[in-house]
């Protein structure tokens, strides 16, 4: 993790994040019926374009853009694909990317010890996140971060497919 800078994105950063993400899910494209990749794709470039208040949080190395996370604070109000709304009782962290070059190198576990970081700084209690049992790497990373299941929050976007939930304690002193 030589010269790994972690830093607030820049208006200037945005197409340039929305190519690392891109990179980093498409391997998930194969696994998915192509209608189902294809909505998680909109999905994707829906929730970087939006305009919530959201942490646009990257990692640099060298001066290149290696990694970038989206952290949203609680209050914040989504709309499923009912119609229905859901509000954020904790800060979550979504759409968590690594440039496929350079993983294995502890530059997502640095993005998400940063939002980590900035939850605590907030006063918040709990994280959140969700992820699918495609993305195998990042939930045996969450679980070493002492991330657990959270199955009350899982939703399924399609038959077949559920993303899963999870939370961490920012209370307990062994996660920081």
């Amino acid at each position: 993790m030589a010269n790994l800078h972690i830093r607030d994105a820049r208006p200037s950063d945005q197409d340039a994040i929305r190519e690392l993400t891109l990179a980093a899910y498409q391997q998930y494209a194969a696994h998915m019926p192509p209608e189902l990749w294809e909505g998680y794709r909109q999905g994707i470039l829906s929730a970087l374009a939006d305009s919530k208040p959201v942490d646009r949080i990257i990692a640099e190395q060298n001066g290149t853009l290696v990694g970038c996370v989206l952290l949203y604070p609680a209050g914040t109000v989504f709309s499923k694909t009912n119609g229905e709304s859901v509000t954020l009782p904790y800060p979550e962290m979504r759409l968590l990317a690594v440039s496929p070059t350079v993983r294995g190198q502890g530059i997502g576990a640095a993005l998400v010890h940063e939002c980590l970081r900035r939850a605590r700084v907030a006063g918040a209690k709990v994280m959140t996140l969700h992820t699918t049992d495609l993305m195998t790497v990042a939930m045996a990373m969450y679980e070493r971060m002492g991330f657990v299941r959270a199955p009350e929050t899982d939703f399924h976007p399609s038959p077949g497919f559920t993303v899963k939930g999870y939370r961490l304690s920012l209370d307990d002193p062994a996660q920081r």
